[in-house]
């Protein structure tokens, strides 16, 4: 990075590199059914699983570098998975998923959760625009491999879906579960268009930068961002 930080970047799930992963591509792709057609306790647990899998990586990581940054982490599961679910019923759904991730899996907490706000018709345009799966991620890094066949997984195809999980996103931000969060809004000021990718990252970036002032680890080891 231009201001000297040593960091590393980890994205879940990690495909092509554990059995948990291996399922969650059949998932995604549909092997099992629809959205609706595997119970969310059985969904975040290939999810829960993947990352505890990659968990010595992950702890060599945050001791190793300045900053960890995390594509996908626990918050992920807890508001996908939440989302199948009836109001009534969430809260202790995301109790039970949270004691598992944190509690027996022992994952580490995020000192910083990033949700880059995007209106879920935005988002489902984008993912038109995408390009084959298996060439490049979010960091321009080679991938190992298409994660699906589908043009659009069994998350993305699903609107009404994706609208639960954004109001799942509004609550754990309100409620500061998985977090501390920063909620960064990636539409201009008409509400229409999204606005540029160095604005965007720049405004991640100064995020990320004064929580590691706070914590006293800008130039240290162990901080984590999802």
């Amino acid at each position: 990075m231009e201001a000297g930080v040593k960091t590393v970047h980890i994205a879940f799930p990690q495909y092509g590199n554990n059995a948990f992963a291996e399922v969650v591509s059949e998932y995604l792709n549909g092997t099992f059914g629809g959205v609706d057609d595997v119970h969310p306790k059985l969904a975040s647990l290939l999810f829960a699983g993947d990352r505890f899998a990659s968990k010595s990586i992950l702890l060599e990581a945050i001791q190793s570098n300045s900053l960890v940054i995390c594509d996908r982490y626990i918050a992920s599961n807890l508001a996908h998975q939440a989302a199948k679910l009836p109001t009534e019923q969430r809260s202790s759904f995301m109790d039970w998923l949270h004691r598992i991730e944190f509690g027996i899996y022992g994952m580490p907490k995020p000192d910083l959760t990033i949700y880059l706000d995007v209106p879920v018709d935005t988002a489902r345009k984008m993912v038109d625009k995408k390009p084959a799966r298996d060439q490049f991620d979010l960091f321009g890094e080679e991938t190992q491999g298409a994660y699906t066949t589908l043009k659009q997984d069994i998350h993305e195809q699903n609107a009404s879906y994706l609208a639960n999980c954004r109001e799942l996103y509004d609550y754990l931000i309100e409620q500061n579960i998985a977090g501390p969060w920063e909620r960064i809004s990636c539409l201009s000021s008409d509400g229409q268009t999204l606005r540029p990718a160095p604005e965007i990252s720049l405004d991640v970036w100064n995020a990320v930068r004064v929580d590691l002032l706070k914590s006293g680890t800008e130039s240290g080891a162990g901080h984590a961002v999802s």
